[in-house]
């Protein structure tokens, strides 16, 4: 008996590890997830703010400061297009960290080569890397996390526009105090962290089955209607955001306001997106149909342009409005993508062709708005295309009824 009740007190004590250790494991992967999550629009919010230093200093036009926008969102694109291949070739452990390393790296070379080449040169590294970390990161959330999954996908998307809105809100303060190049550098340090986290906790975790989706393969989604216009739909709702996180900033201080004042406003129309996005994720389960959140998202944009263009002295409805279209719209795009396949396997061929054209369409706004600077002085009629954008958005959500089906197998 005495026998019996020590190895029943073993047994206990062993399970009651193994549930530590896997709940360590857990939360160390969700701490790696997040934290990589914040290194992946950093690069790209805190150029906004100090957009114009950055010009006067490198002789940059502007429309030569957009494609230092443009070209990481390019890259972004074509990743996610790419991404069957790459996990294929990589694996996620071994391609997620080679991107966040690509981060850390175009982060550090910024503070040490500070010319136009350079920056160009980082900007073409941050895409890489964020075209890495984005194109398998959402393969290995649904694989290790189950059901879980959508709760992890929301930390996960709520981490790259939190990340976004520390950028902004730190630029123009540490720019004043010890210069751009070593604004941009310090970022190398937590991309640096992210690696490590990442590279202890994919560790813990089995390989991804061989293979990956068939993206690129199927002819019947390249011919599809259905499937253009998702991709077209997303790729104007991610082109506001590119012109917003490239631009907004300018803009304001070329209406007076100082560079603190406009990265804050930034900042704060951040945060508005990350709201916005949580709200969406709470509310959808209890609707089936899109199209109303999809409406009110795209009027609360279309007011938010408005406002720049006719009160843009009003920050901060503009900052408000602006921010919950663009952070509503951005789930509810990628909702309604999920809601058009039949089965997981479809649901990664169609997100990877909608998310790589929309990534790709959405490139060209902060070249465009940067053109249209240099040639008017004035960023009204970039504005002007987008709210036009909005409006044929509208028209698309019409198409949106629950139960269309671009694939299923």
């Amino acid at each position: 008996m005495v026998l019996a009740y020590e190895e029943d007190a073993k047994a206990r004590k062993s399970a009651s590890l193994s549930a530590r250790a896997a709940k360590s494991g857990a939360l160390l992967t969700i701490a790696a997830i997040v934290v990589a999550a914040l290194n992946l629009r950093p690069a790209l919010a805190a150029l906004g703010p100090v957009l114009d230093q950055v010009k006067a200093a490198t002789g940059a036009s502007s429309a030569a400061a957009g494609l230092l926008t443009t070209l990481p969102i390019l890259l972004m694109g074509l990743g996610a297009l790419l991404a069957a291949p790459l996990r294929r070739a990589l694996g996620e452990r071994l391609g997620v960290a080679i991107g966040l390393l690509a981060i850390a790296l175009a982060c550090g070379l910024r503070a040490i080569w500070p010319t136009t080449a350079g920056l160009f040169a980082s900007a073409a590294m941050v895409g890489v890397g964020v075209a890495a970390v984005q194109a398998l990161m959402p393969g290995f959330i649904k694989r290790t996390t189950g059901e879980g999954a959508p709760r992890m996908m929301g930390l996960y998307t709520t981490g790259i526009m939190a990340g976004a809105a520390v950028a902004a809100a730190m630029a123009t303060g540490v720019t004043r105090l010890a210069g751009w190049q070593v604004m941009f550098g310090l970022w190398a340090a937590p991309a640096v962290l992210a690696l490590a986290l990442w590279m202890r906790a994919a560790r813990r975790e089995t390989a991804a089955p061989a293979g990956g989706p068939l993206a690129l393969r199927q002819a019947s989604m390249w011919k599809s209607q259905r499937a253009w216009l998702l991709l077209t739909f997303f790729g104007i709702g991610t082109g506001a955001y590119t012109l917003v996180l490239a631009w907004f900033p300018p803009f304001y201080a070329s209406r007076g306001l100082t560079a603190d004042q406009a990265g804050y406003a930034l900042s704060a129309l951040t945060v508005c997106e990350v709201l916005a996005g949580l709200t969406v994720s709470a509310a959808i389960a209890r609707r089936p149909d899109r199209r109303p959140l999809l409406a009110a998202a795209l009027a609360s944009l279309l007011a938010g342009i408005a406002c720049l263009l006719l009160a843009p002295w009003l920050v901060l409805p503009t900052v408000c409005l602006l921010g919950a279209g663009i952070g509503a719209i951005f789930p509810l795009s990628l909702i309604v993508t999920l809601d058009h396949a039949g089965d997981p396997e479809s649901a990664g061929d169609l997100m990877a062709f909608v998310q790589g054209g929309g990534y790709v369409m959405a490139s060209v706004m902060p070249f465009f708005a940067g053109w249209v600077r240099d040639a008017s002085s004035d960023l009204s009629g970039a504005w002007l295309l987008m709210a036009a954008g909005v409006v044929a958005m509208m028209a698309m959500t019409a198409r949106f009824k629950p139960g269309a089906r671009v694939l299923s197998r």
